[in-house]
């Protein structure tokens, strides 16, 4: 199966449109991922990272683009009501893969000199500044999926946090799907945290309409010295909805990123993470949960590289899955020459409910220094008898004592959440979801 041949086909006939409708910046770069993409193609199961998932038979079908930049009938401000209660944050949206700059953000002003805004119009604006970041560590020659989004993303989000600023209200942006017809969507995120700033980001993503999504996502995240930088992704969407996100960050001298993916309601899922220490004394924290049942799949890939000594990562990502879901981590850890007083831990646990679910797992450490702490886990495994059974004799319906299992398993990714009123909200939407049910939130046409 030869999927890449219309993607390279789109680009050759559709090049001038693409350029016409974004920013110099992002096209100076869009020859060189097309010939990146054309030389690599589509990854195939004998890719080492992409083993796990069909990339072949997900980029198959002919989806539309919007490639003209129609404009889309929506207004989320009035569709979207669903506010994590008391977190107060400053809310943004992104329809398909553009800002939505029709109405004025809610939850006021940033402090003097952050910029949230669309990436393709930043660009135009501040052309060498974007360009000293743009595509830099998401490199088109290592990986295909992220050359096929540079060759056709033409908008996104730029968030840029000035040197010493805090941000004390949290920032959500919804990544909000809508199209009358089966759509593809190329989102690009640019994120530059500097020196000693700090910043809290929730990207929740939600399909507005019941048509078959296929969104590849690119974030590009620059942590500074001393700079912090949270980042929680929370998808949403439905059983026909196909996510490609790949997601590379730079940390440098003592900066902290804690990285915590949440996946509940999906079709097809892939997220890759790869972080890259650059300075000494940085920590990162990444962990996600994946709760899945029916035919869902979500494939977690991590690569982590200690490029220098004295940094810290940790890793927990916590699988529970029910009926036919298929679930897979592979987690790497790269110690380099010279990275010594290294700490590292990695655990995958995952929890099977039914016989015919499936858990793929491959925790990796690749080690060339010698004075370090390193360590890694993994665990696949069904209920507890013993502790259902407890339950059991004291009253708890069969049903009952399942939910409160694998409810107190998967908590232990939610309890590491820093922001309260966040780890509250997903405590309850969580706990719908092992019940069957879709959270409805009143007020919100999303959800009905």
């Amino acid at each position: 199966m030869q999927s890449e041949k219309q993607y390279i086909d789109l680009y050759g006939s559709c090049r001038d449109m693409l350029f016409s409708h974004s920013a110099d910046v992002m096209n100076a770069v869009r020859d060189g991922a097309f010939a990146d993409f054309s030389r690599q193609g589509l990854p195939t199961r004998k890719v080492e990272r992409y083993k796990y998932t069909d990339m072949q038979s997900l980029f198959a079908p002919d989806y539309g683009l919007n490639i003209n930049r129609l404009d889309i009938p929506a207004n989320p401000y009035e569709a979207f009501k669903c506010d994590v209660p008391n977190l107060s944050t400053s809310l943004y949206f992104i329809l398909n893969d553009g800002f939505y700059d029709k109405a004025l953000p809610k939850g006021g002003l940033l402090p003097d000199g952050v910029i949230i805004g669309s990436l393709c119009k930043e660009a135009a604006k501040n052309p060498d500044f974007i360009a000293k970041y743009y595509s830099k560590i998401a490199k088109t020659t290592e990986d295909p999926i992220t050359a096929l989004n540079t060759m056709l993303a033409q908008d996104g989000l730029f968030i840029y946090v000035p040197r010493g600023v805090k941000v004390d209200r949290a920032v959500q942006v919804i990544n909000i799907l809508r199209s009358d017809v089966d759509l593809m969507i190329n989102r690009r995120v640019l994120i530059v945290v500097e020196e000693g700033a700090e910043i809290k980001l929730l990207f929740c993503d939600h399909a507005m309409d019941d048509r078959r999504f296929l969104t590849t996502q690119v974030i590009e995240a620059y942590v500074a010295d001393n700079a912090s930088l949270d980042l929680y992704c929370l998808e949403e969407t439905h059983a026909k909805n196909t996510r490609v996100s790949n997601v590379y960050i730079e940390q440098q001298a003592n900066s902290r990123v804690n990285h915590n993916i949440i996946t509940l309601h999906n079709g097809v899922t892939r997220n890759r993470t790869d972080l890259i220490f650059r300075g000494e004394g940085a920590e990162c924290n990444l962990s996600g949960c994946v709760i899945a049942d029916k035919e869902q799949h979500v494939d977690n890939n991590t690569l982590i590289e200690h490029r220098v000594p004295h940094c810290t990562s940790n890793e927990l990502y916590k699988y529970v899955l029910d009926g036919k879901a298929v679930g897979a981590f592979a987690g790497r850890v790269l110690v380099h020459h010279g990275a010594q007083q290294t700490s590292s831990v990695m655990n995958n646990r995952n929890l099977c409910a039914t016989k015919e679910a499936r858990m793929y797992t491959q925790p990796m450490l690749e080690i060339y220094a010698d004075d370090v702490k390193c360590a890694h886990g993994s665990t696949v495994g069904q209920l507890n008898d013993a502790a259902l059974f407890y339950m059991r004799q004291r009253g708890i319906s069969l049903k009952e004592a399942r939910l409160l299992l694998q409810f107190a398993f998967a908590n232990e990714v939610i309890d590491g959440i820093r922001l309260e009123p966040l780890r509250d909200r997903l405590h309850y939407l969580v706990e719908k979801r092992f019940r069957g049910e879709l959270s409805r939130c009143e007020g919100c046409k999303l959800c009905k």
